[in-house]
């Protein structure tokens, strides 16, 4: 109590230093981080916000040009072909928010595939050893990019690709040295092949409309990586580190360590494409896969992940996927010649990239 207080004849007060009022403090009022946020400017900060309106007027684009293409197994196809980019492209989304790039994911789907292929074949086991001794490979590629990129401080560009060389090399020489061909021998036959096609190839009726199971592989990947990157303390250090690695690494942020977590993440989904490949036509050719590592990375860029890092989202390279399959199912069922597939991939990077800067810079005008 003060002795002006006292003298004014007022009540007893705590002998205590005097708290602030937060409720009347100017700063504390004006203070952003306490401000209710609207929901168009939660909208605007989503990273995936330009992706879904691109697929919205992609998909509207093709209802309107394609005979057919908005029939019940119509989408099925165009389901299917997302959910094999998207498998890869989710990883592939985690790993550049983080900050990296990997330029050898896919040959590295290829890689799995003729792993479980040869595997099996040649020591005659069930399938699922080689299907299991093929994530373990595909685990330690994962590990030796991460390692190597924090052993080395090389940038990823070099790294993945001495491995993309590599993996080429590998896939179309133990091919051939063991099989004299550059296909795998088939493993239709083999014990254990009818539950692993169940598991990565199998085909799913809903409501009269074929649904792969690669859909469903493809959402839970989603639903992880997200839950992943928004509820635990390793999405916090990957956008940490995409966003300043040494600012991640001054605070106790392991970066070698998420870094090379990131890359065995990218491994397990070309590990699941693989199986999928491979269960999906019984033989795998070595020369595939080849190119698709870029197609990737476009997802994830058109999904809103940002090619210097800490920015991004699982569900925009969803999306982003999304959008590849619509434009290359699209084109087949509007009958237009499949050439103009890449013209249309370019224009869709182009305006992704741009639409997601303008809403990005919104986004930073109202907060």
């Amino acid at each position: 109590m003060t002795a002006r207080s006292e003298a004014a004849g007022g009540a007893p007060a705590s002998t205590g230093p005097d708290l602030p009022a937060p409720a009347t403090d100017p700063v504390a009022i004006h203070d952003e981080r306490v401000l209710p946020i609207s929901l168009a400017r939660r909208l605007l900060g989503r990273p995936e916000l330009g992706s879904v309106v691109g697929a919205v007027a992609v998909f509207l684009f093709f209802a309107v040009v394609a005979d057919g293409f908005l029939r019940a197994a119509s989408l099925g196809t165009v389901l299917y072909a997302a959910s094999t980019i998207g498998i890869m492209a989710v990883p592939v989304a985690l790993l550049m928010i983080g900050g990296e790039f990997d330029l050898s994911a896919g040959v590295l789907v290829t890689s799995a595939a003729l792993v479980s292929s040869m595997f099996s074949y040649q020591m005659t086991a069930n399938v699922w050893v080689g299907v299991g001794v093929s994530l373990l490979v595909t685990l330690a590629i994962g590990a030796f990019n991460g390692t190597l990129l924090s052993r080395t401080r090389l940038p990823s560009f070099i790294i993945t690709l001495g491995t993309f060389l590599m993996l080429t090399g590998l896939n179309l020489g133990f091919t051939k040295l063991i099989g004299g061909t550059v296909s795998t021998k088939s493993i239709a036959d083999m014990e254990g092949f009818p539950s692993a096609r169940a598991v990565f190839a199998s085909t799913l009726t809903v409501g009269g409309v074929g649904i792969k199971v690669t859909v469903l592989w493809w959402l839970a990947l989603v639903v992880i990586a997200s839950w992943i990157l928004l509820r635990t303390r390793a999405g916090n250090w990957i956008f940490a580190v995409g966003g300043d690695k040494e600012a991640a690494r001054a605070v106790g942020v392991p970066v070698a360590r998420t870094k090379t977590g990131l890359y065995m993440g990218v491994g397990v989904g070309a590990w699941l494409s693989g199986q999928h490949l491979l269960f999906s036509y019984d033989v795998v050719q070595s020369g595939e896969g080849v190119g698709n590592e870029l197609i990737y990375i476009i997802a994830a860029v058109i999904g809103g992940c940002l090619i210097t890092g800490g920015h991004g989202s699982a569900v925009g390279a969803a999306v982003g996927a999304l959008i590849f399959g619509v434009t290359s199912k699209g084109i087949v069922f509007a009958e237009w010649n499949p050439e103009w597939f890449t013209f249309f991939l370019g224009a869709m990077l182009l305006l992704a990239t741009l639409l997601n800067a303008w809403v990005r810079k919104r986004a930073e005008a109202t907060t």
